[in-house]
């Protein structure tokens, strides 16, 4: 697989995909953070984000950009919060099935989220497991785009 780094463009694009989606937070500045650090600082409160950060973002973008046939067979992530409820909110605004790798002993409100999001949880032992290659064997045995938090 080759990376290919975005571009002013792409992020553009990007950008523009997600105009009526994410919501546009805002910066938020302290004085006192600035004297406690020695510079000044701005704060990007993504909490406010949809699903509580920034993960919606990425998830989002990638999921809008699925072909119809991709749309069909759906969407595979592993994640034991915050971009599992990306994946799922941004699979819900679609129309695609998304199917999340949680850990067993994920926060319940992270699960609660991917649930009332409409995605189906797979569960499995960190300890004993690999989310990785659960996400990657439902992904291939379903013909399923995998969605990595990080890509």
């Amino acid at each position: 697989m080759s990376f290919n780094p975005p571009v002013f463009e792409d992020v553009e694009a990007a950008g523009a995909r997600l105009e009526n989606v994410a919501v546009r937070t805002p910066l938020l500045h302290s004085d006192a953070l600035d004297a406690a650090v020695g510079a000044r600082v701005f704060v990007k409160p993504e909490c406010l984000q949809i699903a509580g950060s920034f993960k919606i973002r990425g998830a989002y973008n990638r999921i809008v950009q699925l072909t119809k046939a991709e749309r069909r067979a759906g969407v595979v992530a592993f994640s034991s919060g915050n971009h599992a409820q990306g994946v799922a909110d941004a699979a819900n605004r679609v129309g695609v099935s998304a199917a999340i790798v949680m850990p067993s002993n994920a926060p319940a409100v992270k699960v609660r989220g991917v649930q009332a999001r409409g995605a189906e949880i797979v569960f499995y032992d960190r300890d004993t497991e690999s989310r990785e290659e659960i996400a990657q064997y439902l992904a291939t045995s379903r013909g399923a785009v995998l969605v990595p938090s990080y890509d």
